[in-house]
């Protein structure tokens, strides 16, 4: 046998849509006037894209000169369940051995780059370190989120002993698949009043339904319409790069919607939903019709309500204007953020470096007390008062002074007075589902719109996902809960596409989410709400720490700093339906002096 490979059997076949990376995000975006809605339109009335026509493609089974193969190790390195980084010259492969088969894939999380040979090799897939995203090891297929794309999968042959991988060097570059998705076929598409699906929000749950059904094999016409006057942009990045322009935030660019005949309508406000006529009417009057329907609209930041609430150059966070402008009129001058949960910590560690002074106001006597405990909250409190961060807890702005219109002080209850040419508010949000109130579809007592399982709300056909959503959590007893989380969104939107196409899928992930100030990332995974005890092993000085949150006996949630790859292990046995007890996190705190994990991965309870 020489260095090539048998031909596969043509079934095999796929054609993968592929997206260069030096072209990703950087399409220039249209800002055009801000009228009606507009649209980037999918395919028109006459015409049809056609294989030759799509975007970039990187082959499976590429011709000679495309092609880099290599002997990367003998067949007896690698042990069942362990997984390996290989060079193979134009890029690194991560080789996988898993139940005795040996599997090549791309070595990189597309979402952010993380190596996942740090990650965790379980029940036949990977998951990512840094955020969770879980790929099958078999396919290379993403399975589980953060992200859109999935990883190339190589073809591995054993000769002599020694180990081969065949890559394409296009491929090896890339580091991200895309999965293959159907072209719209509708004729109506950007012409008439009617679609097939109508997705209201354009943030991870709307895009994600959308390019779940194109890759279903879904070819009917697809409206997705957002208040933004972008296209999907990675909104997280938001509070811990204000800089960042609309562009470089870019979830797909501007050709990729238009490739796979999404269309989407920017600056456009769904007012009310007619469910009786399938019905949604936009403020400038527009009326679309539509036979299934995606709510996914978000929440909206709630606003001081104190005495000077309208002076000028108070915020909060919603779009990248904002954060842009923030940045701007903090530079050199001081700073004032009101709230000290996610999104206030990450603003308030962002503008140390820019602003002259920051502030930071909160009502509780430590940042993040509710979420991560009075211990973890302090140490980061301790990490922000060492980078110049001053605090006011247990208090609140009793009085917004301006001079000249502009904000110049922020008063507190304490009576205190905070010097402040710019204020950014981040006390919390609320579902953006007013428009929903007369439609007959259900909303709680808060305005969240309650689902099953399936994504479904009280009225058949329209579906909702992401941070309005209140859904019932598998592995929490199927309580019913708000998780405000991007990966989150993600998963349902996926679960909500495929219950479109009546596939009775049902979501089940482990929540997941991340936050990172000074340079220093903090994972989480689960649901901590109600925990009465956290077990700490390691250094919270240092900064490098887990904390397991228990409830009775049972762990309910963890998060780490400098401790990878604990919360995705953790987030995989939650997964796999296991539950942590209180005593086995003990007996590791108690013995472990490694910081070994090998008891999660064991059989246990």
């Amino acid at each position: 046998m020489g260095g090539c490979f048998s031909k596969p059997k043509p079934v095999e076949l796929k054609i993968e849509v592929v997206l260069p990376e030096k072209d990703r995000g950087k399409e220039e975006l249209s800002t055009g006037s801000k009228g009606s809605p507009r649209a980037y339109q999918g395919n028109g009335a006459a015409r049809h894209f056609h294989a030759d026509e799509r975007l970039p493609t990187a082959h499976p089974y590429p011709g000679a000169q495309d092609c880099v193969e290599a002997a990367v190790c003998h067949v007896k390195d690698l042990e069942n369940g362990q997984m390996r980084e290989v060079e193979l010259g134009w890029g690194k492969v991560l080789l996988v051995k898993d139940n005795g088969e040996l599997h090549a894939l791309g070595h990189k999380c597309p979402h952010y780059g993380a190596p996942l040979v740090k990650g965790v090799l379980s029940r036949g897939r990977v998951r990512c370190p840094w955020h969770g995203a879980c790929f099958n090891v078999s396919t290379g297929d993403l399975e589980d989120f953060p992200g859109l794309d999935s990883l190339h999968k190589f073809q591995v042959k054993i000769e002599k002993e020694k180990v081969y991988i065949r890559a394409s060097k296009q491929a090896l570059q890339l580091q991200r698949r895309t999965k293959v998705m159907a072209t719209c076929i509708s004729p109506s598409a950007g012409y008439s009043g009617s679609t097939n699906v109508l997705i209201v929000g354009a943030g991870a749950a709307g895009l994600v339904c959308a390019e779940t059904l194109r890759q279903e094999g879904f070819s009917d016409r697809i409206v997705l319409c957002t208040l933004d006057r972008h296209l999907p942009y990675d909104r997280p990045k938001l509070s811990k790069s204000l800089d960042a322009q609309p562009e470089q935030l870019a979830l797909r660019p501007k050709e990729f919607f238009r490739a796979h005949g999404i269309e989407v309508l920017t600056e456009a406000q769904v007012v009310t939903v007619d469910v009786r006529n399938k019905k949604a009417v936009f403020k400038d009057g527009f009326k679309l019709e539509y036979s299934k329907l995606l709510l996914a609209p978000g929440s909206s930041p709630k606003t001081l309500s104190c005495k000077g609430k309208d002076v000028e150059n108070v915020f909060t966070i919603r779009t990248p204007e904002d954060a842009n402008r923030v940045v701007r009129l903090a530079r050199g001058r001081n700073a004032v953020v009101v709230g000290a949960g996610f999104l206030g910590m990450e603003v308030a560690a962002y503008l140390t470096e820019k602003a002259h002074s920051v502030s930071v106001v909160e009502v509780e006597e430590t940042p993040f007390r509710r979420f991560l405990g009075e211990r973890v909250g302090h140490a980061l409190m301790k990490m922000f008062e060492n980078n110049r961060v001053k605090f006011y807890m247990q208090t609140e702005v009793s009085e917004l002074r301006a001079q000249e219109g502009k904000l110049k002080e922020v008063v507190l209850k304490s009576s205190k007075v905070v010097r402040a040419d710019v204020c950014v508010v981040g006390i919390g949000a609320v579902p953006a589902t007013g428009f929903l109130r007369q439609s007959g579809i259900s909303l709680d007592s808060r305005g969240f719109i309650p689902v099953n399982k399936m994504m479904q709300t009280n009225i058949p056909g329209v579906f909702a996902a992401g941070d309005a959503v209140t859904f019932p959590l598998a592995w929490r007893n199927n309580r019913k809960v708000n998780i405000p989380h991007w990966q989150m969104a993600h998963a349902q939107g996926r679960v909500a596409a495929q219950n479109m196409l009546a596939q009775e899928a049902e979501i089940s992930t482990v929540p997941y989410l991340w936050t990172a100030m000074f340079g220093k990332s903090l994972r989480y995974a689960g649901y901590g709400e109600g925990f009465d005890d956290v077990i700490i092993q390691g250094d919270l000085d240092e900064l490098k720490f887990v904390a397991f949150y228990t409830k009775g006996d049972e762990v309910i949630s963890v998060a780490s700093m400098n401790y990878d790859p604990i919360v995705s292990k953790v987030a995989e046995v939650l997964a796999s339906g296991r539950t942590i007890r209180k005593r086995e996190v003990e007996l590791f705190v108690l013995h472990s002096k490694t910081g070994d994990m090998s008891w999660l991965t064991g059989k246990g309870s």
